[in-house]
């Protein structure tokens, strides 16, 4: 496969490679890694409905609850780009599997938990599978595809992670209304388990065995080590900002650049030593990697935090029940799934534009959505924001899967299992990140106004809007670049990919 430079800046992928054979059952591979990363997103944001289920059933502190919800997001980013490391040396198969088998157990074990403390560590537990896991659809795409197939891949990737994020709440109110109260919590876990036993019956079957096996590399266990303590230093002041009072919990933030300063100089070290770094920091050089993670770490700060300010102010402020909630946000969800398989599509023809056209697009239906909100409360909310959150769907669609074929239209295949990692690594932080900072603002305005759901909705929705107006930016930025250096004239740089 060959990939061009396009005149936005931003690299396209072509079809190419004389000798790439491509395997017949790729699409039915590909269904299930789609399968298993829907469910493993899903668990991101389905538990956040059931909280108040769990805390009733078992007694839990807030503390405890918030450990439920974070220590899966902290984990889960944790192993990431270890995990996509490991893919890409030891064998993709073989990891997706062991991810799969961790995630089900876990999910099982969450939904038998006895007390608070048996929940927080499966969750713990289940946000590892849930990390070794992703990477592995990321490499397992640019793998078993080329050229225009692999823009439909990453399109149908992208759609998935849109849906998952958005329809958590609407599917776990839907399975609390179902199962009730008592056990509609522990449903949320259990339905992860058939699924897995399926998807691990046709991993087997369908999935390429040799997939990403390179015996000879090393692991680079000192980098392993390095970048976990960043990550978890970066992570925690912000995934804990509600559960620990006082300043001191944002020393970690600087400790952890600290370590990951450390971890940088290490794997430069590594490499010059000859040896395989976990990180080839050579990639940052790449243009189209560079700007399209820091558009996802931007992005996903700003993108995250909408549902989860959203659902505290249908539930609390407009008294909406869990599976209303969910029902008020599925436009999002469904523009969001049906543009970002389009986008996948037209990638190719697009480039950069694209993704900051679907930027733009956020941005105007995150202003209407906050003029309606100003103006209208109570039951008919819902309704009155149907439309404009369906066209911020649309322009979200159209940023994330467009963003992650750019993104990774230039990694080699032997490294797009860690690639992927770091990308979705920087998700996770930006997600952090937007939820931490909105949350500030959304209940230090609830605070202030003493009680006004629609100040604190305001000020909340104007920082998202924010952020996003921060990745279109750097998407702008990345546009310039590729305006300043490359002229019609030249030919296309080539990279083997």
């Amino acid at each position: 496969m060959t990939t061009t430079s396009s005149p936005s800046g931003s690299a396209r992928p072509q079809s190419g490679g004389g000798d790439f054979q491509p395997d017949p059952q790729r699409w039915r591979a590909f269904s299930v890694c789609l399968v298993v990363g829907f469910m493993s997103l899903l668990d991101v944001s389905i538990v956040n409905v059931a909280l108040p289920s769990i805390q009733k059933s078992l007694n839990a502190s807030s503390s405890e609850l918030q450990w439920v919800v974070s220590g899966y997001a902290l984990t889960f980013g944790l192993v990431l780009v270890a995990a996509g490391r490991l893919g890409d040396v030891r064998g993709r198969r073989t990891m997706f599997l062991i991810g799969l088998v961790v995630f089900v157990v876990a999910s099982a074990a969450c939904g038998f938990a006895t007390g608070p403390l048996f929940l927080v560590v499966a969750r713990l537990v289940q946000g590892v599978g849930g990390g070794i896991l992703n990477p592995q659809n990321s490499g397992f795409v640019q793998e078993l595809f080329r050229g225009q197939e692999r823009g439909k891949a990453f399109g149908l990737l992208g759609a998935t992670i849109g849906l998952s994020t958005a329809v958590g709440p609407l599917a776990g109110g839907l399975l609390i209304q179902l199962f009730g109260t008592d056990s509609g919590w522990r449903a949320v876990f259990f339905v992860n388990v058939p699924i897995g036993i399926v998807a691990f019956v046709l991993a087997l079957r369908w999935l390429p065995k040799s997939s990403g096996r390179r015996p000879s590399a090393s692991l680079d266990p000192v980098g392993v080590v390095l970048l976990g303590v960043a990550v978890v230093l970066l992570l925690l002041p912000l995934v804990q900002e509600r559960s620990w009072t006082g300043p001191t919990k944002w020393l970690l933030i600087p400790a952890g650049l600290v370590v990951l300063a450390g971890f940088v100089l290490w794997e430069i070290r590594y490499q010059r030593s000859g040896r395989e770094p976990m990180v080839l920091l050579d990639l940052f050089k790449t243009p189209s990697y560079a700007f399209g993670t820091a558009i996802g770490l931007v992005y996903f700060a700003g993108f995250t935090a909408i549902f989860f300010i959203l659902a505290l102010y249908l539930q609390n402020g407009s008294h909406y029940s869990a599976l209303q909630a969910g029902l008020a946000v599925t436009p999002f969800a469904l523009g969001s799934a049906a543009a970002a398989a389009l986008g996948g599509r037209v990638v190719h023809r697009f480039g950069r534009p694209l993704v900051a056209v679907g930027l733009a697009m956020v941005i105007v239906g995150l202003l209407v959505t906050d003029l309606v909100l100003s103006r209208v409360s109570g039951s008919s909310v819902g309704w009155a924001v149907a439309l404009p959150l369906l066209f911020t769907g649309i322009g979200s669609g159209i940023v994330i899967s467009p963003n992650i074929t750019l993104t990774l239209s230039q990694v080699p295949v032997e490294r797009a299992g860690s690639a992927g990692g770091v990308l979705q690594t920087g998700q996770r932080l930006g997600s952090a990140v937007g939820i931490a900072a909105v949350g500030s603002i959304f209940f230090n305005r609830l605070a202030n106004s003493h009680g006004d759901w629609q100040q604190a909705i305001a000020g909340a929705l104007r920082l998202c809007d924010v952020l996003v107006a921060l990745a279109l930016l750097v998407a702008l930025a990345d546009l310039r670049w590729g305006a300043r250096h490359r002229t019609p004239r030249e030919e296309p740089a080539r990279t083997t990919a």
